[in-house]
This record gives C-alpha cells, sequence and structure tokens, in this order.
C-alpha cells in the first residue's frame, strides 16, 4: 500500500479531488500555505494499493497544469505610480509517494 502526498494550488483542488472521485480514488483534503508568494495551498493525503500509483499520477499531471500567471508587483523598494505586473510560474503538483506499513479506518 502507498500514500501519496499532493500539494497543489487551491485552483486545481477542486477539480483535482472531483477528478479522484469520479475514478473511485478517495483522498484527504488539508488546507496549506507555501511557497514564496504564500498563496493558498491544499494538501491531499490519498492511499492506494501499490498498482493504482500510476493511474493516481495521470490524474494529477492532467489536472494539475504547470501555467504562467501575470501578478501586481507589491515591492515597496521601487516607488512608481504604475505597478508593474511580474509573471510567475504556477500550478504543478509536489508529489511524495510513501510506503505504508498498516492503514487503520477506525
Amino acid at each position: 500500500m502507498k500514500l501519496i502526498l499532493a500539494v497543489v494550488e487551491d485552483d486545481d483542488a477542486t477539480v483535482l479531488m472531483d477528478s479522484l472521485i469520479e475514478n473511485n480514488f478517495s483522498a484527504t483534503k488539508l488546507a496549506s500555505t507555501g511557497g514564496f508568494l504564500l498563496r493558498g495551498n491544499t494538501t491531499l493525503l490519498i492511499g492506494v494499493e501499490d498498482e493504482q500509483v500510476g493511474d493516481v499520477l495521470r490524474i494529477i499531471r492532467r489536472v494539475c497544469v504547470r501555467r504562467r500567471k501575470l501578478l501586481p508587483q507589491t515591492s515597496a523598494e521601487i516607488p512608481t505610480s504604475v505597478a508593474m505586473p511580474m509573471e510567475v510560474e504556477s500550478g504543478g503538483a509536489a508529489v511524495w509517494v510513501l510506503d505504508v506499513d498498516q492503514f487503520h479506518k477506525i
């Protein structure tokens, strides 16, 4: 048995959860914050059998694609009357696959 930890952007979390449920996978959803932008993230805990890891990873790759976003510049170091947008990469997922010795649903 495996535990898949997937950290995704909040924007992708609902679609990912729906896709996992449609494919008969259950997940526990935890709110989290991280990264240099301090944007909301969601951490999913997904327990699967060893042979199902590939299926879950394919769903995550399909839903959580990397994309470029423009964010307003908020730096006080460069005082300007016009905020210059900053292009950042967002989306994607950070995923860990861990071995599980035991699982108990109590």
